[in-house]
């Protein structure tokens, strides 16, 4: 296969997979991400792609990239070191004030509803 041939499946693979994603927001009753203005309280749904550890402003804070097919916000628990459920390629809904930190899309302390 060329170069080009590849690129071409791996972007079919994630608009495919970005697509499905988004399906399942819809069938969870959320709205997309990249729908929601600054500062509106939401509810979205998608899968954790990272998970990682890391002081905020001096307090220790578990941070984990949610995405759902079209963008992707920080969920950000203040003060916790870790979250039974809360791992890499788990589905959740999180609820919560969407704010910006610098260019990223954040939410401070969401509920959250881990997905069977």
């Amino acid at each position: 296969m060329g170069r080009f041939s590849r690129t071409l499946e791996r972007l079919s693979t994630e608009n495919q997979e970005a697509g499905e994603l988004k399906n399942d927001a819809a069938r969870a009753g959320c709205q997309l991400i990249s729908s929601q203005a600054d500062r509106c309280m939401a509810t979205i749904h998608g899968v954790l792609r990272s998970v990682t550890l890391r002081p905020v402003d001096g307090i220790t804070a578990l941070e984990a990239e949610l995405y759902d097919g079209s963008d992707s916000v920080t969920l950000i628990w203040l003060g916790r070191r870790k979250i039974e459920g809360i791992s890499a390629g788990r589905q959740l809904t999180a609820h919560g004030r969407i704010g910006m930190r610098g260019t990223t899309r954040i939410i401070y302390n969401p509920r959250y509803e881990l997905d069977a």
